[in-house]
């Protein structure tokens, strides 16, 4: 692999981001590359010249060590679709034209499907134009909704912390005992794939009896029937906990609760259904309907930012993801994506392969149907199976003035 290298993080963040950033670096020093930069601001940022030297921040020890311990995206992220490539040419030209002015020869983009994408058009154009440049993808999203991967970097760190912070919410809302009914509904992140709302089975072990109810997008959801749920758990225990995903969706298509609760079909930048207030809207559904008192709470983006809590697990493969995009860049691979290969035997390894831009780009994996129980609020032992490795074991922060110490970009 001949010149520079530089590596972009885009999407939304995760709290094991950065761990591939620096296995990026890591693998791509020990190849003898001169200089490792970074996207400020993804492709976006690229774009406009927006480029840092590695070299600043991860030169020791200490840095490598503060950056796997730093939530967010600490290059900056953005969620930015390069245009079609035969009505906006220039941009492709003006990435080439960067590129070249920093000598770089491979670019590693971190992200989940749509980011992706940016990795197949612009590997797509280099073959078009004869360009010897490569570029590789990187799997990262809480979602884990990217295809042929066993499961995304990311998304262990944010099982984690839904199932602990569940295991305190079960614990704090039934601390009334039998003198009040208390009915909790926790939003959790999922638009289309319930894999962040699944992981609230994780919660349920020896000290903890469990949440009482999952509900996943991928089951058409019924409010009649979640009501009589409701009233049955009622019947027989004070304290209710029920996760659900944001992105339920009634028999017909239409979200339960969309932007403004009132069915405005409000898009972000890549066509995707902006949703919040699911768990609120079924907590007044409750109350309207049977008269038990009910409360929502949202996790929102305390589950992709929680590196206080991260799955070291998850960062040790997010590290290694970002080592083998620099190994297959070194075999002069290109359209690629570093995919997590669980090996086989019954303890949990993880190994590293690529696979076809093509076939992952804009694609979307779901929660099995079969992990998913017949009365449809819950998940089967199969995905406990699945999951429970992803979360162990921690790497702790490092502590200053009371609270954890992060990596910060100058600028």
């Amino acid at each position: 692999m001949r010149g520079n290298v530089i590596v972009g993080q885009s999407g939304g963040p995760t709290a094991v981001i950065n761990a591939s950033v620096a296995g990026v670096y890591a693998a791509a020093k020990r190849a003898g590359v001169n200089k490792v930069y970074g996207m400020v601001y993804g492709i976006q940022g690229f774009l406009e010249d927006k480029v840092l030297d590695l070299d600043e921040y991860l030169a020791d020890e200490a840095g490598m060590e503060l950056l796997k311990r730093t939530p967010s995206a600490f290059l900056g992220s953005c969620r930015y679709k390069l245009p079609d490539v035969w009505s906006n040419e220039e941009q492709f030209e003006k990435v080439f034209e960067v590129m070249e002015k920093y000598d770089i020869s491979c670019m590693f983009y971190i992200g989940g499907n749509d980011s992706m994408d940016t990795v197949k058009m612009l590997s797509d154009y280099a073959k078009q134009k004869g360009k010897n440049q490569c570029f590789i993808g990187i799997p990262k999203t809480i979602d884990n909704d990217l295809p042929i991967t066993d499961h995304c970097p990311g998304y262990g760190s944010a099982a984690k912390y839904i199932a602990t912070s569940l295991k305190e919410i079960i614990r704090d809302n039934a601390v009334y005992g039998d003198y009040r009914t208390a009915i909790l509904l926790v939003e959790i992140m999922g638009r289309h794939a319930g894999w962040l709302t699944a992981a609230a089975a994780l919660a349920k072990d020896d000290s903890c009896e469990g949440v009482d109810a999952i509900y996943l997008p991928e089951r058409d959801f019924n409010l009649d029937e979640f009501l009589r749920k409701v009233k049955e758990l009622a019947e027989r225990k004070k304290s209710i906990v029920i996760a659900v995903s944001e992105g339920v969706r009634l028999g017909n298509g239409r979200f339960v609760c969309e932007l403004d609760g009132a069915g405005s079909e409000k898009t972000d930048v890549f066509g995707h259904k902006q949703l919040s207030g699911c768990g609120a809207f079924l907590a007044g559904l409750i109350q309207e309907k049977t008269g038990y008192k009910a409360r929502a709470v949202e996790f929102s983006t305390l589950q992709r930012a929680a590196s206080h809590i991260a799955s070291l697990t998850d960062i040790e493969e997010a590290f290694r993801a970002g080592e083998a995009a620099v190994e297959a860049a070194l075999e002069e691979k290109t359209g690629m994506m570093v995919t997590l290969l669980r090996g086989e035997g019954d303890s949990y390894r993880c190994l590293t392969g690529l696979y076809d831009i093509h076939a992952i780009a804009n694609q979307e994996r779901k929660v099995p149907t079969e992990w998913i129980t017949e009365d449809g609020c819950g998940v089967t032992k199969e995905y406990e199976v699945y999951a429970r490795p992803l979360i162990q074991g921690e790497l702790f922060p490092i502590y200053e003035n009371g609270i954890p110490k992060h990596l910060v970009r100058k600028v």
